[in-house]
């Protein structure tokens, strides 16, 4: 489940991720009643069953609940707005209809993990999976300027490759910093997850939003917020 918002007096149109047709849209005829509200809201796993009288229509929604991610993370506000940051990029930057298994799996594995102790790195990990499987990937594996690919600590904006230490000290200001749990080297903390936060959201917002005369989705800022460090 990524979104749900009211249509009419009792319906909602309901944005689905789906492993097989991607991003979905679909009326669920009363999902604003009492009973159903706790059922649509993000990062819940349902069983649905969409029907219409042609594919190009709106269509139908019917939908059982199977887990209630949502539940699992209320709780907590940091975890609750990865949560939303991640449904929010998915409705915003995954064509309509369009099969994006690898972004299924990899949302459900997010999932998984919210509630463990490196929820934030995972996050992280999975904004630049979602780069990769969108067209725009970063390379982390070689420096950019040649230099020693053991000691990588920036990425270039330009070309979204990793730049060695060395090679990049002259440039630092202009470069993005590289958090070292990206690239196998320590396990992270708050500083480094903002760092990776920057590093993401300047090329989703770079190649996905931007070119649409757009801004990273509100969610997305606000999870950026949850974590100190220097903005980009």
């Amino acid at each position: 489940m990524l979104a749900a918002r009211p249509h009419g007096e009792s319906a909602l149109i309901v944005q689905l991720l789906t492993r097989d047709k991607g991003r979905h849209a679909g009326l669920v005829h009363g999902g604003q009643g009492a009973r159903k509200r706790g059922l649509f809201q993000p990062g819940n796993l349902v069983s649905a069953t969409w029907s219409a009288r042609l594919a190009d229509h709106l269509g139908s929604f019917t939908c059982e609940p199977l887990r209630s991610s949502f539940a699992e993370v209320l709780d907590d506000p940091d975890r609750l707005a990865a949560l939303s940051a991640a449904a929010a990029l998915c409705e915003a930057a995954l064509p309509e209809r369009e099969p994006h298994a690898p972004c299924f799996e990899g949302f459900c594995v997010l999932l998984e993990v919210l509630t463990g102790p490196h929820w934030a790195e995972v996050y992280v990990k999975w904004e630049a999976a979602l780069l990769q499987e969108l067209g725009f990937g970063l390379d982390l594996s070689r420096c950019a300027a040649g230099g020693a690919a053991t000691h990588l600590a920036y990425v270039s904006p330009k070309s979204g490759v990793a730049v060695s230490e060395e090679a990049g000290a002259p440039y630092r200001e202009k470069l993005l910093a590289l958090p070292g749990f990206l690239i196998g080297r320590g396990e992270g903390g708050p500083a480094e997850v903002a760092q990776g936060l920057d590093l993401t959201g300047f090329f989703l917002g770079r190649h996905i939003f931007h070119p649409q005369d757009r801004d990273l989705p509100a969610a997305r800022q606000r999870l950026r917020e949850r974590f100190p460090g220097p903005g980009p």
